[in-house]
C-alpha cells in the first residue's frame, strides 16, 4: 500500500472475526474527527505473526508502528486484549478520548473541529462547577427537585398549582419560582406558564424515550440527558432512541450500574448550534443524539456545518450524563 508521506499510519491488528476489531475502528474514526491518517486493519493468524507485527492481544493499535497503550514486558499474543480505563472499567478497545490523546501525543495535529467551542460543548452547563443543580436559596432547589420527582413518578410535568405548597413554604408563588428557574435555564416554560422541559425531562415527545424501572416512561431532552437519568434517580432504565441519519434504533440498558449498548458501536455526538451560549433547549438539545456508529455520525456532522462539537464514545457520554445530572436529587 502507498502511504502519503505526511499521513500518520494507524494499524489495527486483530485475529479473524475479533468482535472488538470493528469497535476500535469506529472509535479511531471518531477520535480522528476529520484529521487525516491512513488506517489499515491487519488480520494476524498465529503467535509467530503476532510477534513479528507487535500484537499483544486482539485488537492492538499501532501508531506509525508504535503501540501507545503497550505494557512493558507484555508478550506477543493472539488472545483477546483487555484495556483498563481511568475509571477502572475494562473494555475490549481504547476509548475515543484515549485514542484522541494518543493521536495528539504521537504528533497528529489537532482537528479544527476540536476548537474552544467544541471543547466547551463537552461541559454542557458549566455554571462555575454547579452544573444543573439549582441554588438552594429562595426555594429554587426545592421547587426544581419537586418538578424532577414529579416527572420521574408520573412521566409528565407538574402543573404550577401542584408546586404551590413547596413555593409557599419560602414565601413565594410557584409561577415566580418557575419563571426564575426558566431565566437561569434549569427548565423551560410555554407561553401559558406551564413546564415544557426540566432537564433531563421533556414534557413533549422527543426522539429519546426512557423507561424507568417500575414502568414509568418519560421523554428526555437529548442523549446526554437520557444517560443522566439512571444516575439522578439511582434506578435502572432502558433508553430507546433513533439514529437521526439511518432511522435505526439505539438502545441503552442500565441495570445495577452496568450499561449495555445496542448496537455495540453506538456513540453520541455532543455539540452546540451556532454560538457557544444560550438556553440549552435552543443551542444544543437537538444536536445531542445517539448514532449507530461513526459513519452516520460523520454524515450528520457534514449535513450540519453550523454545529460545533465532538463524537464521544459510550464511556465519555455516560460520564458527562452522570456528572451533569447525578447530584440533582441528592443535594439539598
Amino acid at each position: 500500500m502507498n502511504w502519503e508521506d505526511d499521513a500518520m499510519r494507524i494499524t489495527v491488528l486483530t485475529v479473524p472475526d475479533c468482535p472488538n476489531g470493528p469497535v476500535v475502528q469506529e472509535r479511531i474514526t471518531a477520535a480522528l474527527n476529520g484529521r487525516t491518517a491512513e488506517v489499515e486493519r491487519v488480520e494476524v493468524t498465529g503467535s509467530a505473526e503476532a510477534e513479528r507485527s507487535g500484537m499483544t492481544g486482539s485488537p492492538t493499535v499501532l501508531l506509525d508502528g508504535t503501540d501507545p497503550f503497550g505494557i512493558v514486558g507484555a508478550a506477543p499474543s493472539v488472545s483477546c486484549r483487555i484495556y483498563r480505563h481511568a475509571d477502572g472499567k475494562a473494555d475490549g478497545a481504547p476509548t475515543v478520548d484515549e485514542l484522541r490523546e494518543a493521536l495528539t501525543a504521537a504528533g497528529l495535529p489537532e482537528s479544527a473541529a476540536d476548537d474552544c467551542c467544541a471543547v466547551d460543548a463537552l461541559d454542557l452547563v458549566g455554571r462555575d462547577g454547579r452544573g444543573r443543580l439549582a441554588p438552594d436559596a429562595d426555594g429554587l432547589r426545592a421547587v426544581h427537585q419537586a418538578v424532577l420527582r414529579h416527572f420521574a413518578d408520573t412521566g409528565s410535568a407538574p402543573e404550577p398549582a401542584v408546586l404551590e405548597p413547596v413555593a409557599n413554604a419560602v414565601g413565594r408563588t410557584a409561577p415566580e419560582v418557575l419563571a426564575e428557574l426558566a431565566r437561569e435555564d434549569f427548565l423551560t416554560l410555554g407561553p401559558d406558564g406551564r413546564i415544557r422541559a426540566a432537564y433531563p425531562f421533556s414534557a413533549v415527545p422527543t426522539r429519546h424515550r426512557v423507561t424507568i424501572a417500575g414502568g414509568v416512561q418519560v421523554w428526555s431532552m437529548c442523549a446526554i440527558d437520557a444517560l443522566g437519568i439512571p444516575a439522578m434517580l439511582g434506578r435502572d432504565v432502558v433508553i430507546t432512541s433513533v439514529d437521526p441519519v439511518t432511522g435505526e434504533s439505539v438502545t441503552v440498558t442500565s441495570e445495577n450500574g452496568q450499561t449495555v449498548w445496542e448496537p455495540a458501536a453506538a456513540m453520541v455526538f455532543v455539540g452546540r448550534r451556532g454560538g457557544c451560549s444560550g438556553p440549552a433547549a435552543e443551542v444544543c438539545c437537538d444536536t445531542l443524539n445517539f448514532f449507530t456508529g461513526s459513519a452516520s455520525a460523520q454524515t450528520w456532522i457534514t449535513q450540519h456545518p453550523d454545529v460545533n462539537g465532538q463524537i464521544v464514545d459510550r464511556a465519555r457520554a455516560e460520564e458527562i450524563g452522570r456528572r451533569t445530572f447525578g447530584p440533582l436529587l441528592t443535594s439539598g
